[in-house]
């Protein structure tokens, strides 16, 4: 039996009726640039999140740029985040010639310890940016004390995390700004690239309406230096169709991974849901010492798998320049060492599920 670890052809064959009407209508009225696909989207998308508005933008990378640009971020500043996520997290302060201080993660959540974030703060700190990783949120509460108490602004990356919650709050509606990524493989996927910025603050939902198109309110007119980047109206009208399956999806994710852990939990370290959260599983994220051994197992036998992430950032050599080196987040390193994401996405059969099982407890066995 083959498993691969996404299968993005079966699930347009399900919504392929739906995403091929909403596609040849862009084309029927040829608005492939802002236009009502891209506002209806927006809409919605605040009312799924909580967000009072919404704003699409070209990627998830460009979302948290955007947002740490529109919060005024410059050289010299400090935004303190963790060095165990994708590199656009850290890759975007550095492209603003700010500074990426990390902190080490929790061990179980292996997101970013609040605990540790008052001594990383000096005074060029501007920004906490902490990361929901795997579709888990990151200890809200604790990190919202802190900023508060240090009169710091949050960015939330919640590239992994549409639909999470923490006590019953959704991912992305705790800070000033955070930014999310509809990258295929995402819970909600666009047809490409994608991303949204989402916010309850007016003024910089104003703002970056004029960042996004070229510091712009009225064309040819410009009354800042901004971007070119929007969320065209074939991914909004795509995502527009997506979004209304978006709970069912996740609840799908949720009762794989119940199956999973359920199963597999007196082999290897299972991943980590807390009471008041609500994890969409972005990510089935594993923990063992034999994970390259049973990563190799797994692809002889048809399951594909993923290493989510092989080296933490701190070690990167793009990011050398920052000083850090190996021993400095020896919770991050560790699981850079151990972590392996197992097929998980809503098209699963319960078949492919019950032989991911069987080969890893045959594996241990």
């Amino acid at each position: 039996m083959q498993v691969p670890i996404i299968d993005l052809v079966t699930q347009y064959k399900n919504l392929e009726e739906e995403i091929n009407i909403a596609v040849k209508r862009v084309f029927s009225h040829s608005h492939f640039v802002f236009g009502k696909e891209l506002e209806s989207f927006e809409e919605k998308l605040a009312r799924y999140t909580g967000a009072k508005f919404a704003l699409g933008v070209a990627n998830g990378t460009d979302a948290l740029l955007i947002s740490l640009y529109a919060l005024g971020i410059k050289g010299n500043d400090e935004v303190i985040t963790t060095p165990f996520t994708f590199i656009s997290t850290a890759e975007v302060i550095a492209l603003l010639r700010a500074k990426p201080v990390f902190v080490d993660v929790e061990e179980e959540s292996l997101n970013i310890d609040p605990a540790l974030i008052e001594e990383a703060i000096t005074d060029e700190t501007k920004v906490i940016l902490p990361v929901h990783l795997y579709g888990l949120c990151a200890d809200m509460e604790k990190i919202l004390e802190i900023a508060r108490k240090h009169n710091l602004r949050i960015v939330e990356d919640a590239a992994q995390a549409i639909g999470a919650k923490f006590n019953e709050k959704m991912a992305g509606s705790f800070g000033d700004i955070a930014g999310l990524s509809f990258f295929p493989t995402k819970n909600l996927g666009a047809a490409g690239d994608g991303g949204a910025i989402l916010t309850d603050a007016s003024e910089l939902y104003e703002k970056i309406k004029l960042l996004r198109v070229h510091g712009s309110n009225e064309k040819y007119y410009y009354q800042s230096i901004g971007f070119n980047n929007r969320l065209d109206a074939i991914q909004a009208a795509v995502l527009s169709v997506k979004l209304k399956y978006l709970d069912s999806w996740n609840k799908r994710r949720r009762e794989i991974a119940f199956k999973y852990t359920s199963s597999i939990k007196d082999y290897v370290k299972v991943p980590f849901e807390p009471e008041g959260y609500y994890s969409v599983f972005h990510q089935y994220t594993i923990r063992t010492e034999e994970r390259d051994r049973l990563k190799e197992f797994l692809n002889k036998r048809g399951i594909s798998t993923a290493i989510h992430y092989p080296l933490p950032l701190h070690l990167q050599p793009a990011l050398e320049c920052l000083g850090y080196k190996k021993g400095d987040f020896p919770v991050a390193e560790k699981a850079a060492n151990e972590v392996l994401s197992l097929p998980l996405y809503p098209e699963l059969t319960d078949d492919m599920v019950d032989y991911v099982i069987e080969s890893i407890l045959e594996f241990f066995s």
